[in-house]
């Protein structure tokens, strides 16, 4: 097996200390022919769906793949920017200001890049471009507050494929979940009452959290009782008792029973029980994506309206606010402890000397 060196490397190169930050993905364009890549890419995780692999294949490649990308393609088509999908520019910004704030601490030596899970940037290529920068130490940080198999251990598995293929490899850090991380859950909480202070407050605030399969949760998962506590801590910092808040979740596909109660259920049922004023919040995505701007901000709330809501506001997520860097960069700061990476003038000494003495 031929494994991937660096063959421009240089001894007096100076290590750096590496966090790449990573998110789910989004198509290059909202068209036909980018959704059905993106779409494959995606849907052929086996981390994603979990079922025999012969069968999946048949259902993904001649049923799925013919009919969802159009339908997809128009829904990206109407939240898609002159910066390109939401997800992407988000994650650029939440990038861009980490950079800055840990360059605070660490100067020069510390590369922030991110990358997606699916598409573009590949975890790949931004690899690629930061081991060639001299990262010898590297912290990940997928962007999913709640730990998952479908998201968190997928990005994991293709870091470590990317890793078993080189020569040298860094050392590795990797953050699985920080649901109940201080500096997100104020971040968040933060965030409602300052949506509460410009529209004041409904009768419910709705946690939505995006689905996965119930046998996930069954089979050993965590992300159900994480995103049951993540609800549950927010809800204790803003004082609301427990008939003001309910978690519920959202997206779910196929036949098979996922995670309830179901979003568009619950909202489709509120205003029968009374509730006539609803507030949705989704801490479970670090930044806006189709899924909050359409499914969430949109589509929910025609069914609470047509069901006899008369008031849904969506909050929106955390995106580049300045509290949520503040907190992600502790996070990283906290996961990075110990690390230092001046060692380069040895390493070169050592290299002089080994030269001479040839």
């Amino acid at each position: 097996m031929k494994y991937l060196g660096s063959p421009a490397f240089n001894h007096g190169q100076a290590d750096k200390i590496g966090v790449l930050v990573t998110n789910l993905g989004t198509p290059d364009a909202p068209e036909k022919g980018a959704l059905k890549r993106y779409l494959k890419e995606f849907l052929s995780d086996p981390r994603v769906v979990e079922i025999p692999r012969v069968l999946w294949w048949l259902i993904l490649n001649v049923v799925i793949l013919n009919i969802r990308p159009k339908r997809s393609a128009k829904s990206y088509a109407s939240v898609w920017t002159d910066r390109g999908s939401p997800l992407l520019f988000h994650t650029q910004d939440q990038t861009m200001a980490l950079r800055q704030k840990l360059q605070q601490s660490y100067g020069d030596n510390v590369v922030v890049e991110f990358a997606m899970r699916y598409g573009s940037p590949s975890i790949n290529s931004v690899m690629e471009s930061m081991l060639q920068k001299g990262v010898r130490k590297l912290l990940v940080m997928p962007l999913y507050p709640q730990y998952c198999a479908s998201t968190t251990a997928s990005t994991f598995d293709m870091v470590a494929k990317n890793l078993s293929q080189r020569r040298w490899m860094p050392d590795l850090r990797f953050i699985t979940h920080y649901h109940d991380d201080p500096g997100y859950i104020q971040a968040v909480a933060d965030s409602i009452r300052a949506h509460w202070q410009l529209k004041g407050r409904a009768d419910k605030l709705l946690f939505s959290y995006h689905g996965i399969p119930k046998r996930y949760l069954l089979n050993g998962d965590p992300y159900h009782c994480e995103c049951y506590k993540t609800s549950r801590l927010i809800a204790e910092n803003l004082g609301l008792n427990k008939d003001e808040h309910f978690t519920c979740f959202q997206s779910r596909f196929g036949r098979e029973e996922w995670l309830q109660p179901y979003t568009d259920h619950t909202l489709k049922a509120f205003p029968a029980q009374g509730v006539k004023s609803v507030q949705i919040v989704c801490p479970g995505f670090s930044a806006d994506c189709l899924e909050t701007i359409e499914e969430i901000a949109e589509e929910n709330r025609e069914y609470f309206m047509h069901a006899g809501g008369e008031s849904y506001d969506y909050i929106p997520a955390l995106n580049a606010q300045a509290q949520h860097i503040d907190a992600l960069a502790a996070l990283i700061e906290a996961n990075l402890h110990g690390w230092s990476v001046d060692n380069a003038k040895q390493r070169s000494t050592l290299a002089s000397k080994l030269g001479a003495e040839q």
